[in-house]
């Protein structure tokens, strides 16, 4: 009897080493993974150990923040709250971003100063954490004109194919990811948009630094012209992707992380000014449309009258959230003054579409209208050769549709005459941007050439001018027989 008695306290003590190594085992790699930033698998580890050894610190730090970086912020707080409370180096840091990501603004500021204040008295360095003050200020003026905005509906879609969620018409124009439309391979972040003619595209590449910057062409007749950078006011220092062109030529909508982003990715909007040849200084789009989170491909379908835009706020990893809105007209926003503090984070954070609903008959009016673009067959789409208006009932797509052989003959030699333009325009922009950089000495010397190629392409520009003017003369006679 005494025998088994040792067996079995010997098994005990044995087993109870084993899960103790297995425990261990399975700690040491969530931590790597903790470390090596994959979250979504180190969590329910560490889930279990936090669970095992509530007052343990480090443990409440590292599910904490597992949780704030998988989507789900409520449910860090309170271990990060104990993080910071066991002081934890790191652990009042994560308590502020967990605040931001819940849109407490306030109690996050409070934790930045405090936690820039101890850098201070450490001699570490505060200019990164400064920055995340400086961000969390401006999320908390944001959050004071949130726009009064009706979400209709929502999609919750796997990342790598988010795109296919939105149901545009053919006026809008496509969306294709890099690799769908370049025939590309590789895991290419890029979009691209194209113009409902096709004879225009914007996509975002990445450049030499790796930073994903937005570029253009133009078609000339069976030909794309070389690709254009678009100016730095939209491609600053972050990356910049997701492009969209409204119908007006003159809107464009993408998203950007950067200096003036709330978090990650935000949507911004730019105007071109064609009189001055420049785009106006991007805005941020501000809240609902942007969030702590990463916030992008903002469209406006003004056929259909519905506006959409992705954002991973509170979601997995690998999962977005689409939304459908009805655009406003004019920016409206609600009264921050009158609102309770936690409505106004709800409908920052579009918390519950429904409570965005004023007017139902809009809402029930626009619900068909998403449905029908749904189920809705898209035509086949016919790509064209080149967009030439001829006069107010004639725009031609195809050389064939000219009457006039000579006036088919004239708008070749003009397409010939586009392209060098577009090529000494494109020289242009690159020596005015070397110039930019260059010193006082190599400005004087760069100066004639560019002045000097600026009254060649002025001279160019007429040209083209007076030579539509004279292929649209030669085919309107035609069209008169």
């Amino acid at each position: 009897m005494v025998f088994q008695m040792k067996k079995i306290h010997i098994l005990l003590v044995f087993f109870c080493f084993y899960i103790g190594s297995l425990s261990a085992q399975t700690l040491e790699e969530a931590r790597a993974w903790y470390n090596a930033g994959k979250y979504e698998k180190a969590k329910s580890v560490l889930k279990k150990q936090v669970k095992a050894q509530p007052g343990n610190g480090n443990y409440n730090l590292w599910y904490g923040v597992c949780c704030l970086e998988t989507g789900n912020p409520q449910e860090a707080l309170k271990y990060l709250k104990v993080a910071y409370q066991k002081r934890v180096p790191s652990g009042q840091l994560y308590l502020a971003k967990n605040y931001n990501a819940l849109y407490m603004f306030e109690e996050a500021i409070k934790n930045y100063e405090a936690y820039i204040t101890d850098l201070s008295k450490r001699k570490r360095s505060t200019e990164e954490a400064e920055k995340l003050l400086d961000q969390c200020k401006a999320n908390l003026r944001m959050l004071k004109n949130v726009e009064d905005v009706c979400v209709i509906d929502s999609f919750v879609v796997d990342k790598s194919q988010f795109l296919s969620a939105y149901k545009l018409s053919e006026e809008t124009g496509r969306l294709y990811t890099f690799n769908e439309y370049f025939k590309t391979e590789g895991n290419h972040p890029g979009t691209v948009y194209e113009t409902e003619l096709g004879n225009k595209i914007y996509f975002s590449e990445a450049n030499g630094d790796s930073i994903l910057n937005i570029f253009s062409k133009n078609k000339l007749g069976n030909e794309w012209s070389e690709k254009y950078e678009l100016p730095g006011r939209i491609n600053g220092s972050g990356d910049t992707n997701y492009p969209f062109m409204m119908n007006d030529g003159v809107t464009i909508y993408f998203g950007a992380t950067g200096n003036n982003s709330i978090g990650g990715y935000d949507i911004f909007v730019t105007r071109y000014n064609s009189s001055t040849d420049i785009y106006m200084t991007p805005e941020n789009l501000g809240m609902p449309y942007n969030s702590p989170f990463n916030d992008y491909m903002y469209v406006i379908d003004e056929y259909n009258n519905l506006g959409w835009f992705a954002s991973d706020r509170y979601q997995p990893e690998d999962k977005v959230c689409v939304y459908v809105f009805i655009p406003n007209d004019a920016r409206h926003t609600y009264n921050f003054e009158a609102l309770d503090k936690k409505e106004i984070i709800s409908l920052a954070q579009i918390h519950s579409i429904q409570a965005t609903w004023k007017n139902e008959q809009l809402v029930i009016e626009a619900q068909k209208r998403l449905e029908a673009a749904i189920h809705h067959k898209p035509k086949e789409h016919n790509r064209i050769d080149f967009d030439f208006i001829i006069n107010d009932q004639h725009t031609y797509y195809h050389y064939s549709d000219f009457k006039s052989s000579k006036a088919k003959e004239l708008y070749r030699k003009y397409q010939q005459k586009e392209k060098d333009q577009q090529t000494q325009q494109t020289r242009l922009d690159d020596n005015r941007l070397l110039y930019i950089r260059a010193n006082d000495d190599k400005k004087k010397t760069m100066a004639p050439s560019i002045i000097d190629l600026e009254k060649r392409i002025d001279k160019m520009k007429e040209e083209l001018e007076n030579l539509a003017i004279e292929i649209r003369n030669t085919e309107i006679q035609a069209l008169k027989k």
